[in-house]
């Protein structure tokens, strides 16, 4: 343990030294120094820092709870993504540039009105402090307190261990995203992306070394073999139509989940914010395109460890209750204590980054969407920076309190904040895609499909219709059906909103290029784009009746 503690200090540290080294020197006196890194990040970091910001120990912990506990399907969540950087990369990213904007918010506001810009910013902030970012830190705590067992060491109970890992987390990444800005949070990203995926690609060859010995006392093959001989089916990614939460109905992988992709990879502030901080559309395009090729490789430790620890866990005999303790309790098993160390640090990097990303996000979006449009329009950039700072502080002790709430929420992490994000997700998708669709469309469309969607979505939620209603089964319909068929709609409401408007003659709408950054594209963005679409078919035939899967 003393050598374990050791390693995760010296690593942590260590990432926290060379994120100052290469920040000390930047002007974080302007607000797009702070808040954007001064428009210069390079594509191979906007890569990093879009897979920390996205993958954290929600994701390690809830994808891999997913698996163990339903098979293969959750992995639709990491290899779709691919989809959705794809149209980041040619649709979303030359757009957001061209206006040179700062937050969603800020380009809803100048497509519609300031109200709809200060509903979105208002949504968008209580969403992340009352869900997101407590998510990141009960998960985060959750997996911390399952590898270093600090109930067990403090003779405390789980709850207070989680609480104490809460603050920890809490106060060691407010350090990046409200004293180091944009620059230091995408600078440690990087960092720990390679730690991360030398750490997280570790997981599946260490667990099938231990289920081969488990299972016929050999090694990595056998642990290979024994689990396509004998759990075919938990391999299987394509899951029945009517099948339920967490698991993902086939026909909601091409409508629903790519629609969820379309929200998180695109219109999510605290993933947007590394392309905006592009040095050029180029580089925002490498980012994501790179990010992609990432983001299909990390099925490997999202989701493949859990089907292994199903497997492991059978043969041993080890009693896990909760989807949500099934991937900390496979660490504990097979990462050998040399490489705890490390590995920990790796996973607090992952929190911090995701931690760090969306509190950053947070107090972006309200210094500069409501602080500065309707508190202070005259405020200075040094005002700016001081206001994000501070209202940062408040933001982190607040999530800091409700995070270990999220504890007495036994459904599974991944599906919590998978289906309650796409309360507000799906509008903003459908203001910001839809403006760009629809030239003529009138200035409360924004605000209308809003209070549409969350009238629908939230009854829908409340209500937890079952299968059985269409002559199904008894199951309740999952929340991915609801968002295949609401953003459809939303969008056929806003062309004959649009189509109306324009029999009016009311006037087109125009996105000015205000040359904050060089708008020319990669030349190999369609060639790269392709190559990604043909490795997303290959990793699902693989995993399906036509490969190691079976009905």
């Amino acid at each position: 343990m003393v050598f374990t503690c050791v390693t995760f200090v010296f690593f942590t540290i260590l990432v926290a030294v060379i994120s100052y080294v290469k920040t000390k020197g930047d002007d974080q006196t302007t607000a797009d120094g702070y808040f954007l890194a001064g428009r210069g990040l390079p594509g191979v970091v906007i890569a990093g820092s879009l897979l920390l910001t996205n993958l954290s120990a929600e994701q390690l912990v809830g994808t891999n709870g997913q698996t163990w506990a339903v098979g293969m399907s959750p992995m639709a969540f990491e290899v779709m993504a691919a989809t959705a950087l794809i149209v980041l990369a040619l649709f979303a990213a030359p757009r957001y540039l061209k206006s040179g904007i700062t937050t969603i918010p800020q380009l809803i506001g100048e497509r519609f009105d300031r109200v709809t810009k200060l509903w979105f910013s208002i949504a968008y902030i209580i969403l992340y402090l009352v869900v997101q970012i407590p998510v990141i830190l009960y998960s985060g705590s959750l997996v911390f307190e399952n590898i270093f067992g600090l109930s067990g060491l403090l003779g405390i109970t789980k709850f207070q261990s989680v609480v104490i890992l809460c603050i920890l987390i809490t106060v060691v990444g407010s350090i990046y995203a409200i004293f180091g800005g944009l620059k230091a949070v995408a600078v440690s990203d990087t960092i720990n992306g390679v730690g991360l995926l030398i750490g997280g690609l570790m997981i599946p060859f260490l667990s099938l070394n231990v289920l081969g010995k488990a299972a016929t006392g050999g090694g990595i093959v056998d642990g290979i073999k024994y689990l396509v001989a004998n759990h075919a089916d938990m391999l299987n990614s394509i899951a029945p139509a009517e099948t339920v939460a967490p698991a993902v109905p086939w026909p909601t992988v091409f409508l629903g989940l790519v629609f969820l992709g379309f929200q998180s990879w695109c219109t999510h502030q605290s993933f947007i914010q590394r392309v905006l901080a592009a040095e050029n559309l180029k580089e925002a395009q490498k980012g994501a395109l790179y990010c992609a090729f990432l983001k299909i490789l990390g099925f490997m430790f999202l989701a493949l460890p859990g089907v292994i620890a199903y497997a492991l866990f059978q043969i041993e005999g080890t009693q896990v209750s909760m989807m949500d303790d099934a991937y900390p309790a496979l660490i504990s098993r097979v990462v050998p204590q040399p490489v705890m160390g490390f590995f920990a640090a790796v996973m607090f990097g992952a929190i911090l980054s995701s931690f760090n990303s969306v509190l950053n996000s947070v107090n972006t979006m309200f210094t500069m969407d409501i602080y500065k449009e309707f508190i202070n329009k005259d405020a200075s950039e040094l005002k700016l920076v001081d206001v994000g700072k501070k209202i940062g502080i408040v933001f982190a002790i607040f999530s800091m309190i409700v995070g270990p709430m999220v504890y007495f929420f036994p459904a599974g992490l991944k599906t919590f904040l998978d289906s309650f994000v796409m309360l507000v997700g799906l509008p903003v998708l459908s203001a910001v895609f839809g403006g760009f669709f629809f030239k003529y469309l009138p200035k409360y469309a924004a605000r209308f499909i809003m209070v549409f969607h969350i009238i629908c979505y939230g009854g829908f939620m409340i209500l937890a219709p079952s299968y059985s209603i269409l002559g199904g089964g008894d199951g309740a319909i999952h929340y991915l059906y609801a968002v295949s068929i609401l953003w459809p709609i939303e969008l056929l409401i806003m062309y004959f909103m649009n189509r109306a408007n324009k029999n009016k003659g009311e006037q087109a709408w125009i996105q000015q290029d205000v040359k904050a950054v060089d708008l020319t594209p990669w030349k190999y963005r369609k060639i790269i784009s392709v190559v990604v679409m043909i490795c997303v078919v290959l990793v699902y035939i693989a995993f399906s009746p036509l490969g190691v899967g079976a009905w």
